[in-house]
């Protein structure tokens, strides 16, 4: 087992490095998947450690295991329709847990010898740090073991961000989310913070209509392609 172990830790590292990876899946994704697991777990506990007014089940670390699952399941609707290659949700799943690790700068208790106004600051900079490395690393896995083109995985991989913000909008948790994603304690003092997520939530609702119609464009190319073969 401890051989294994030394595979999963050396292939974690390179896949955050952007380097190719085999990871023997027909033997050990249990492995693979319990080690994502767990640090999604860890992740998930690091970020609400210090949250003075966290809920229970968020010190515990369930809600971003339970997202990662809900995420995966979204990603894999949104890809699916345009005829990926070595696609399916259990590898998804796999994918979404190995990019848990970078979370872990949510941890860093910057409040505790940071003032008010930088420790805000260096929790955007972790979230968009975070943010950006994870969106990169989809992008990567879209183009290597998916094999879409181009194209279709800068439409593949904005479109579910666009959503997702949208729907925040929608229900009107855009803010909230910011904070927690960020690590932002103090309500009363985020007017920077909730400007810049008033800014994004704009772009992303004249985002979604463009994207949602190049990405019916390119389910229609991808199932007519596969209908001709």
């Amino acid at each position: 087992m401890q051989p294994v172990f030394r595979r999963i830790l050396k292939d974690q590292i390179d896949f955050l490095l952007f380097r190719p990876i085999k990871p023997p899946l027909g033997k050990y994704y249990s492995a693979y998947l319990a080690w994502g697991l767990l640090v999604t777990w860890l992740v998930g506990i690091g970020r609400y450690w210090d949250h003075p007014s966290a809920q229970l089940w968020q010190y515990a670390g369930f809600g971003s295991v339970l997202y990662i699952f809900v995420l995966a399941g979204l990603v894999w609707a949104i890809t699916q329709p345009l005829k990926p290659k070595n696609f399916s949700y259990k590898n998804i799943l796999l994918f979404i847990s190995l990019t848990s690790l970078p979370a872990a700068f949510y941890a860093i208790p910057v409040e505790r010898f940071m003032s008010l106004q930088n420790a805000q600051i260096a929790n955007m900079l972790f979230l968009a740090i975070v943010a950006g490395w994870r969106v990169a690393l989809f992008a990567v896995f879209l183009q290597r073991s998916a094999k879409l083109s181009g194209r279709t995985v800068f439409v593949a991989t904005v479109l579910p961000l666009t959503l997702i913000v949208t729907a925040l909008v929608a229900l009107n948790l855009e803010h909230a989310v910011f904070e927690i994603m960020g690590g932002l304690r103090d309500e009363t003092s985020n007017d920077t913070a909730y400007m810049i997520m008033v800014v994004i939530s704009t772009l992303s609702l004249l985002a979604t209509p463009i994207f949602v119609i190049l990405y019916a464009l390119l389910v229609y190319r991808a199932h007519k392609k596969s209908a001709t073969i």
